[in-house]
């Protein structure tokens, strides 16, 4: 059975980090608590053949997070210097019965990724994740325009910070940039 978990705008922006052990420092000086301890994300994107989600900028995604199942379909980014766009998410009983159904409807798994996810708050405007992927160390500041601009000064990062991309493009880049062919963001590919 499903259930719906959250439909609303996404806000938000990545902000590279060094380490793991930085991070983790820094949100727990600046008064950052773990409200979700670190756990293993692993994520399928579908698409249709001819990339229609893809070439708009959308995303459907079938999310496992221990025994949570997650359906997510992401609409493309509004322009701005914090990446927003509609979110519409439900849980579900099963990813392979999900995984069936998005594929007799045409669709197919294009990419795989994993990452191991901590979230943290200070208050109640937004969550900070510490997300660690095969390909590098981000936070994720989801909330408020203005609590993400004023969180990422309080951790020390400026406007030119912000990154806006999403994993599959950060995992490409990386590829590019260190001569790799691209597969799937997979821990111990």
């Amino acid at each position: 059975m499903a259930t719906a978990h959250n439909n609303s705008l996404e806000v938000e922006i990545k902000l590279a980090v060094a380490s793991v052990g930085a991070a983790r420092r820094l949100l727990r000086t600046k008064g950052f608590r773990v409200v979700k301890p670190r756990v293993l994300e692993a994520n399928d994107v579908f698409d249709t053949p001819d990339s229609r989600l893809r070439n708009s900028q959308s995303l459907l995604r079938i999310r496992r997070v221990k025994r949570e199942t997650l359906l997510t379909y992401k609409g493309a980014p509004r322009n701005g210097k914090h990446k927003s766009r509609e979110e519409l998410e439900t849980h579900a009983d099963s990813a392979e019965t999900l995984a069936t159904i998005l594929e007799r409807l045409g669709f197919g798994r294009v990419f795989r990724y994993e990452k191991y996810r901590t979230e943290f708050q200070r208050g109640r405007a937004g969550v900070v994740t510490l997300d660690e992927t095969p390909v590098g160390c981000y936070l994720e500041l989801e909330g408020p325009p203005e609590w993400i601009d004023r969180t990422a000064r309080l951790l020390g990062f400026r406007e030119t910070d912000y990154i806006t991309a999403s994993y599959g493009r950060l995992y490409l880049d990386w590829c590019a940039a260190n001569g790799c062919e691209p597969g799937n963001m997979v821990f111990g590919a």
